[in-house]
């Protein structure tokens, strides 16, 4: 399991459960020195099905034993760190050997089971810090509370200097359980967004999703649950919020949907008259599966890819499509995708949303932006906006030719699409997406 046989599992999108970001530390902890201590009866049971099939107890002690051989017993346990990649927890767990200093890296699935392990030579973390369009003093945050139904959400309103009123922007999150920032590895996008968005006179709010909530607070989803539950109902609220803040030009409030949030933005906007306009950065129009399969068809491909492993991913998810489009699908039916099991009630509603149909019909400005180097929602999603949207007026389209699903500049070679592995690595929204939202908001 040293090699990347994950590496195409892990970045997936699509996956609406979430695990305690609290509890995970411990477990990976916990988990290492019971593993190193060759007390595997303790260990497997945490694998999921796949782990345990490829990585039978005799294999593991043979692992374990050849790795402790080459680096002599553990010393100490130095700590750990996360990363949050779609769909899965990476837990890093700093491990002092008596002759080398490793990495264990665990991967866990929304069930919280391990679904890869590997070990890596310890490096100096990656950690966020401000991007060059955030200078010292252009802007100001502050924390409030998206209060959504029974949720509350906490958030961060970030502020250009001045007492406004200023035009401000709500950001709505991808798939899977988000923090504030949209957290991807070392990676913080919405962060980036906020505080390069108000260093220009945009406010901007951002907040945790309510998935990423129900995590900490350990919920489970509810028996009927749609994108309304996950998404919408709750940028309606933040946008609310902002209508209510003093600070605010209440005539001026947009919604910026990245990923799902783009794919949905037209949803929350058809149902809220006070949003003014929406921004769309990577927004889907094709139906999720759909764009899943795609996405682990080109995995596959991948130098380093366990193929074999994808393949069967790719099984699974035409099994799960073929349930997802069956008519008889029921509400309550249970559907296995990608390491989740989602409610038939989500794909129900979504078989009844079209996002370009939906958008055609909105009388608001929008603005929408493409990396052309994303493999996640490509450009023939952007066309399906173009296509839908053909005619219609006040509709802005932009694409970026070297940058990711997370609008960063991708440092695989080429120009082909990128890899999984831009999202490990540090970056930042590029400084020309940021002007281009900012610009265009002011000119609405």
């Amino acid at each position: 399991m040293m090699k990347k046989s994950m590496a195409a599992a892990i970045v997936v999108f699509f996956v609406i459960a979430g695990l305690s970001a609290q509890d995970l530390p411990d477990q990976a902890k916990a988990l290492a020195t019971d593993l190193f201590a060759r007390q595997l009866e303790k260990v497997t049971p945490r694998f999921n099905d796949r782990m345990a099939a490829g990585l039978p107890p005799d294999k593991l002690a043979a692992l374990i034993d050849d790795l402790l051989a080459k680096t002599g017993p553990l010393r100490a346990i130095q700590g750990t760190h996360a990363e949050e990649v779609p769909g899965y927890r990476v837990i890093f767990v700093t491990c002092q050997f008596e002759k080398a200093s490793l990495d264990l890296r665990l991967v866990f699935d929304p069930e919280g089971r391990v679904a890869g392990m590997f070990f890596v030579p310890s490096q100096p973390r990656e950690v966020w810090s401000a991007p060059d369009y955030a200078a010292p003093g252009s802007f100001q945050e502050r924390d409030v509370t998206v209060v959504s139904g029974r949720y509350q959400l906490p958030g961060t309103l970030t502020l250009p200097p001045g007492a406004g009123p200023f035009p401000a922007v709500a950001l709505v999150h991808g798939s899977g359980p988000h923090d504030r920032d949209e957290t991807i590895g070392p990676n913080k996008p919405f962060k980036d967004l906020a505080c390069g968005l108000a260093a220009r006179g945009v406010a901007v709010l951002r907040y945790t999703k309510r998935t990423y909530r129900m995590a900490e607070l350990k919920e489970p989803l509810p028996q009927l649950f749609t994108v309304n539950e996950e998404t919408v109902e709750d940028a309606r609220a933040a946008a609310t919020l902002l209508a209510a803040t003093e600070s605010i030009d209440r005539k001026r409030i947009y919604v910026l949907g990245h990923s799902l949030g783009g794919m949905l933005a037209p949803r929350i906007a058809e149902g809220d008259a006070q949003i003014a306009g929406l921004i769309l950065l990577a927004g889907s129009t094709r139906p999720l599966v759909e764009s899943i399969l795609e996405q682990l068809k080109y995995l596959a491909g991948l130098p380093g890819t366990d193929a074999a492993a994808v393949q069967k991913q790719i099984q699974a998810a035409t099994e799960a499509a073929a349930r997802i489009q069956d008519p008889a699908l029921e509400p309550t039916a249970m559907i296995d995708l990608i390491g989740s099991r989602i409610p038939g009630s989500y794909f129900l509603d979504l078989r009844k949303y079209h996002p370009a149909e939906t958008a055609a019909r909105l009388k608001i400005p929008m603005l929408i932006l493409q990396g052309e180097r994303d493999y996640q929602v490509t450009v023939k999603d952007f066309e399906g906006w173009q296509a839908g949207l053909k005619g219609r007026s006040g509709v802005t389209f932009r694409t970026y030719p070297g940058l990711t699903h997370l609008f960063m500049t991708s440092l695989a070679p080429g120009d082909s699409p990128g890899t999984p592995q831009d999202y490990a690595r540090l970056g930042h929204v590029a400084p020309s997406v940021i002007a281009d939202i900012a610009t265009w908001i002011q000119k609405q």
